[in-house]
């Protein structure tokens, strides 16, 4: 069942895709033939709009299909009013950027349901302090709670630790050590760690860990607009980062994974509540959103390029660079497809 719910899941984030590209369409007069979910054979379909709504038999995508654009067939152009063609460049730019807009209005919707519904944030508690570090030499002790820094209140681990990176010079904390309060003033050392790309780098640390205590945050809807904005920001910059350390080597390409790696973390999150489930949703989306923004021809991202083209030289790109550049595209992206069901077989088997 929660396969199934992970697949429902990623139809929907890729029907709102979709939704974004058909509503800024629709707004310039565009004719949209097809709106599908899925490629390859046709399972189901109906019309409304004057356009043909349809699920079909691959689940691994879908598509807006406008008069006067055709991926497989960049040449096939029409010139009639209600085509794509026929539209100014910055109005096409538009449409194309509507679809990866809606993943990210998407995520931020379900991060701010998420800030309504009370998350969970990592507590500044210590678990354990590093033998010889700044925090042992100061006195500080596994269970203590730091309640600020340098007068600023920390409710949270993340707060503490983006204080200790960003100082500059000793820092003074208010701790509680069971019922009593204390003073403790510690220098911060910059030492070697490793990012989350497992890339050596230094930064300011007075080594402690935190304990795995949780709080819940009550935020209010003000509050709520904060956090899931923070949030959307802070994922879509992971994703870029991600992307350009798959690019430069940083990132080993096993670690790139498919859309079985994605269906089985949505079906890993069902099991652990509606949030969980939310924020991955969210994540994915996010995904979706920075992945097609990718100057890649086939991709959002490359027919941004053509049409900014056009804007700079005055001219459309020749039909035969376009052909040339979107074939090349395709052959890209099923590559890349398909070394991450590789991998996702890999891990599968292993």
């Amino acid at each position: 069942m929660s396969w199934i719910i992970a697949l429902l899941i990623l139809s929907a984030l890729i029907f709102f895709h979709e939704l974004g590209h058909y509503s800024a369409a629709k707004f310039f007069g565009v004719y949209v033939e097809v709106f599908s979910i899925g490629f390859g054979k046709k399972l189901t379909s109906f019309s409304w709009l004057g356009t043909k709504w349809q699920i079909s038999a691959i689940p691994l995508g879908g598509y807006v299909k406008m008069k006067g654009q055709d991926d497989l067939d960049p040449t096939a152009l029409s010139r009639d009013n209600d085509s794509y063609n026929s539209k100014k460049p910055w109005q096409r730019i538009i449409i194309l950027l509507a679809g990866p807009l809606a993943n990210f209005v998407l995520a931020w919707l379900l991060l701010y349901t998420i800030a309504l519904g009370g998350p969970k944030a990592l507590s500044p508690v210590i678990g354990m302090v590093s033998p010889n570090s700044p925090a042992q030499i100061a006195g500080l002790l596994k269970n203590d709670r730091i309640l600020s820094i340098n007068g600023e209140a920390i409710t949270q681990w993340d707060e503490l630790s983006s204080a200790i990176v960003a100082s500059s010079a000793t820092l003074t904390l208010q701790v509680q050590r069971g019922n009593t309060l204390q003073f403790i003033t510690l220098t911060p050392r910059v030492s070697k760690s490793t990012n989350m790309f497992k890339e050596k780098i230094y930064k300011r640390m007075v080594g402690i860990a935190p304990s795995g205590d949780t709080h819940v945050l009550h935020l209010d809807p003000i509050q709520a607009i904060e956090y899931a904005s923070k949030e959307t920001i802070d994922a879509s910059m992971m994703i870029f980062q991600s992307v350009q350390k798959l690019i430069t080597g940083v990132v080993p390409a096993k670690e790139l994974g498919g859309v079985v790696s994605i269906v089985q973390i949505t079906a890993d999150a069902t099991q652990y509540g509606w949030m969980s489930l939310f924020f991955f949703a969210a994540l994915i989306s996010i995904n979706l959103g920075v992945l097609n923004l990718l100057p890649i021809p086939a991709l959002d991202g490359g027919h941004v390029v053509f049409n900014l083209y056009e804007i700079i030289r005055r001219k459309a790109p020749s039909e035969a660079v376009i052909n040339q550049l979107t074939i090349g595209g395709w052959v890209l992206l099923l590559g890349l497809m398909s070394l991450g069901l590789y991998n996702d077989i890999a891990r599968l088997i292993q």
